[in-house]
């Protein structure tokens, strides 16, 4: 074996040099290469290759593989597999992917070794059963003998459909769940004939279904139905969550966003709908939540008791506005706005004046007892917080929701901007009381800083 030197030091090499590939036989030992030597037309720019040409040798050849090169690329066929080439070439780093194929194959596979081990293996004979009956002879699957038609349909109803051009399948076919027939069925050393029948009736029931698909294939893109069925399809291959209605808010927001959907994925669009419908929820929410608040609300457990109540609250005035207007004589169509109105106050006059008889009786009760109990009218209309000012001021329940009608009545009417002058309280109402009243209103919201 000819020595090796330096063509810069003119020492002898010994393990692994640097080859330079754009100078003719130029080599550089490691420690000139560090140094950047150059000499010549030789520059330290110049690509190289890292050779080694020390050590023992396996196979005779021109080209002397090393023993740690055959180790480094048994490793990389095993690593990346037969026929990755440039994967063994990488993991070499001092042979091309070309160097490392033709090596392969001559020694390990056509060689000695190959012939020693690799040895030829029969492929097993594949019996088709099928053939026995008449109507079903043939190839296991109906579509091996068809030449593939691929539909003439473009690039984005493809993506829309599912539609695989170059096998001619949509990624859900109909009769989709057929091969759950066949897909567990083995053959088994201790099966007896009857096991046999049953799993070769299995696999007759599962080519009738792949007919029954192809059938259908065949007639939808004969008569071109398969691209006019692209809205269906969208619905029926929807996502399980946009099965759900969207309602008429989601229609509306479909409708919006339709302009966009031009620019993104059928998937982007449907991940934008559902992040923007979302977002409307939440500040929906978010409004509910401060209405609540504002009321006194603090607690999410109290969110249904007073929602319930406040039902109740608006059923009354349902309640109370058809009797009033089943008690009030039909009009002449002449008849103005404001005559109508008219006609309310004075209906709304004559209840408080009921109210007020009914309010003196009780309030001489209360006055008596201080005490409110759960016997007394009203006594389940009004909140803790109101049965506790009731019975600071002595007054009773029926009573207290006779003055707070009125003062809730006059505070809407001013916000209206109805002139109603000055507004009439029950008699012999304590000036101080109606104070509290108003106070504890405006506290809770019931009615505005005047």
């Amino acid at each position: 074996m000819a020595r090796i030197r330096c063509n810069y030091c003119q020492n002898e090499i010994f393990g692994h040099r640097l080859r330079c590939t754009e100078c003719i036989d130029f080599d550089l030992c490691l420690q000139c290469f560090s140094l950047g030597a150059e000499i010549a037309t030789h520059r330290r720019e110049h690509s190289f290759t890292i050779k080694n040409d020390q050590g023992p040798c396996i196979f005779e050849d021109s080209q002397r593989w090393s023993l740690a090169e055959e180790n480094m690329l048994l490793d990389a066929v095993e690593q990346y597999g037969f026929g990755n080439w440039n994967g063994a070439s990488a993991h070499l780093e001092t042979r091309t992917s070309v160097e490392c194929e033709e090596h392969y194959r001559r020694f390990y596979i056509n060689g000695v070794i190959g012939d020693a081990t690799l040895q030829e293996v029969p492929r097993p004979s594949i019996t088709d059963h099928t053939s026995a009956n008449g109507a079903l002879a043939g190839p296991l699957s109906p579509s091996l003998t068809i030449p593939i038609t691929p539909l003439e349909i473009g690039q984005q109803q493809q993506q829309e459909l599912g539609y695989m051009p170059l096998r001619d399948d949509f990624e859900r076919e109909h009769d989709n769940e057929a091969e759950s027939l066949v897909s567990s069925l083995t053959i088994n050393h201790d099966d007896d004939d009857i096991d046999i029948a049953v799993k070769l009736a299995q696999i007759c029931k599962y080519r009738l279904r792949l007919h029954e698909r192809e059938r259908r294939k065949r007639l939808a893109g004969e008569y071109g139905l398969t691209a006019a069925g692209i809205p269906s399809i969208s619905k029926a291959a929807k996502t399980p969550h946009s099965k759900k209605k969207s309602g008429k808010t989601g229609r509306e927001l479909q409708e919006r966003l339709k302009p966009f959907s031009q620019f993104h994925l059928r998937a982007e669009h449907q991940m934008l709908f559902s992040n923007i419908k979302r977002e409307k929820e939440l500040k929906a929410r978010i409004k509910e939540l401060m209405r609540l608040r504002k009321n006194g609300i603090t607690k999410l457990e109290d969110e249904e008791i007073y929602e319930s109540e406040k039902f109740k609250r608006e059923k009354r005035k349902e309640t109370k506005k058809k009797l009033v207007t089943s008690l009030t004589p039909k009009r002449n169509s002449q008849v103005s706005k404001k005559a109508e109105v008219k006609q309310e106050k004075m209906d709304t006059s004559s209840e408080e004046s009921a109210e007020k008889v009914s309010g003196k009786g009780e309030e001489g009760v209360t006055e008596s007892h201080r005490e409110i109990n759960n016997s007394m009218p009203g006594f389940e209309l009004i909140s803790e917080n109101e049965k506790k000012l009731c019975n600071s001021m002595g007054m009773s329940p029926a009573n207290y929701i006779t003055i707070k009608t009125c003062i809730i009545k006059d505070y809407l009417q001013r916000c209206s901007g109805k002139d109603v002058g000055k507004f009439r309280y029950p008699g012999g109402m304590d000036k101080t009381h109606r104070r509290k009243i108003i106070g504890f209103l405006q506290e809770n919201l019931w009615i505005g800083a005047s």
